[in-house]
């Protein structure tokens, strides 16, 4: 069993006393193929390069030969039972290859606020933290593999990174005193650096109901190291009414319920009821219980989080509904004094969601036909209304007008289309059908009655 093996199941172990612990995962090791440019140790007779600038610890645990060695100003090799560096011809290892040689890459790109590098010693399947959670909280214990090498950023300072304890190289910390003066010997400067800080104290969650985890400062930074692979970018989420939970980077789809409780209430318990009772039947689903600030103001609450991750959506909507149902069923044994829930839209791509005729299409199709609706009723309205002040208002042909001597011609020639002479009143007869009008458009001209004079003959 490995370093990181051993590491886990000592943590698993300590996780029965309900503390909280953070595993560091990356390591500087020699025989870590991540540490390579070329993603694998190098092989017999390679020119191997150290960064010539860069403080490193490095554990070797097995012999090696390269035909050159370029190792750095400052750090250490630390040399397991048998393991060492010797000479060998360049080309002896003919699936090795020539070119470039083989560069240990920069041990200072990694970052204590890097969610990725971390593993929660008390993670069960199905559960998941949201991403500031992920980074260790001011109440958890930091483990760092007790038999391999290591180097870990501190951050820009402007804020230290303070949790209960710290474990490294066999020792455990609890004082600040002692912290510090290990962080200012040599072997600490190997393995920590940069302007940030590392406190200890002030102990373990002794709230049943769980304690803020204290990152919300640094949440800036914890997501600026997550998502600089990314390019600083959060990628889109698959769903309409993305949701954001308190410690999350980016947005994603699924629910959120929020529970205030009382003082019965116990987080592991409800963890645990969730865990066995409920998620079983969603599968897909993975959720997140915590407890944070409920904004605004200084009041906390239980985030609930459940994130889809399967390929069947909908699955954290019914679940939220049915946490909110245990709630108003069990809430008192519980100890939940009330419940509300979140849900993200329906998933991008979906015909009720997204594309030509989507959410946003379709609202924008229905708003304009309302408007065009709307535009029409007011037109017949006031169409009515002049009708009934000027009831000879009509359009007709020409050719059927008949001018009487008795009636005195109320029309007007028009301009537009150069009709001589005047033009009598519009007879009351029925209008031809639309073929004849369009049979006739070429020699009719249109005629109306200026309602400005119904008045006159009225």
């Amino acid at each position: 069993m490995g370093a990181l093996g051993r590491a886990l199941l000592w943590l698993q172990l300590c996780a029965l006393a309900r503390a909280a612990y953070k595993l560091w995962v990356p390591t500087t090791d020699f025989e870590a193929a991540a540490n390579w440019s070329q993603n694998r140790t190098p092989c017999a007779g390679a020119v191997v390069q150290f960064p010539a600038d860069k403080a490193v610890s490095v554990v070797v645990r097995a012999s090696h030969g390269f035909s050159d060695m370029l190792l750095p100003r400052d750090g250490e090799f630390v040399l397991a039972s048998g393991a060492g560096f010797g000479a060998a011809d360049a080309g002896r290892d003919r699936d090795c290859g020539t070119g470039a040689p083989a560069l240990f890459l920069d041990p200072d790109r990694f970052s204590w606020h890097d969610p990725r590098l971390w593993r929660s010693g008390d993670a069960a399947r199905g559960l998941f933290s949201v991403d500031a959670e992920r980074v260790p909280c001011r109440h958890d214990d930091v483990v760092f593999p007790p038999d391999a090498s290591f180097r870990v950023g501190l951050g820009p300072g402007a804020r230290p990174a303070r949790v209960r304890s710290v474990q490294v190289l066999g020792q455990t910390f609890t004082r600040d005193e002692d912290l510090a003066a290990f962080l200012a010997s040599r072997a600490g400067r190997l393995r920590f650096h940069g302007p940030g800080a590392l406190r200890v104290g002030p102990g373990a969650c002794a709230d049943p109901s769980g304690c803020v985890c204290g990152d919300a400062e640094v949440q800036p930074w914890i997501c600026a190291a997550l998502l600089q692979p990314l390019g600083g970018r959060c990628p889109p989420a698959a769903c309409t009414d993305a949701l954001r939970p308190e410690g999350q980077c980016c947005d994603l789809c699924g629910a959120i319920v929020s529970l205030t409780h009382g003082p019965t209430f116990d987080i592991e318990r409800y963890r645990a009821r969730l865990l066995r009772a409920f998620l079983p039947q969603y599968p897909g689903l993975q959720a997140a219980v915590s407890k944070v600030r409920r904004r605004p103001g200084p009041h906390t609450e239980v985030q609930v989080v459940l994130a889809e991750t399967g390929p069947q959506p909908g699955g954290a909507g019914r679940l939220a509904r049915a946490l909110l149902a245990d709630a108003a069923e069990h809430g008192e044994a519980l100890g939940v004094l009330s419940a509300t829930a979140r849900e993200s839209g329906a998933p991008v791509g979906d015909g009720s969601a997204a594309g030509p005729l989507g959410s946003g299409s379709r609202a924008g199709l229905a708003g304009g036909v309302a408007a065009g609706l709307l535009l029409l009723l007011l037109a017949l309205a006031a169409g009515s209304l002049l009708l009934r002040r000027a009831p000879r208002l009509r359009w007709t042909k020409r050719e059927r007008l008949v001018a009487t001597a008795a009636e005195a011609p109320l029309g007007f020639s028009n301009p537009v289309f150069d009709v001589a002479g005047s033009v009598g009143p519009v007879p009351r007869t029925p209008q031809p059908p639309p073929a004849q009008q369009a049979g006739n458009s070429s020699t009719s001209r249109s005629y109306f009655v200026n309602p400005l004079f119904a008045e006159a003959e009225a």
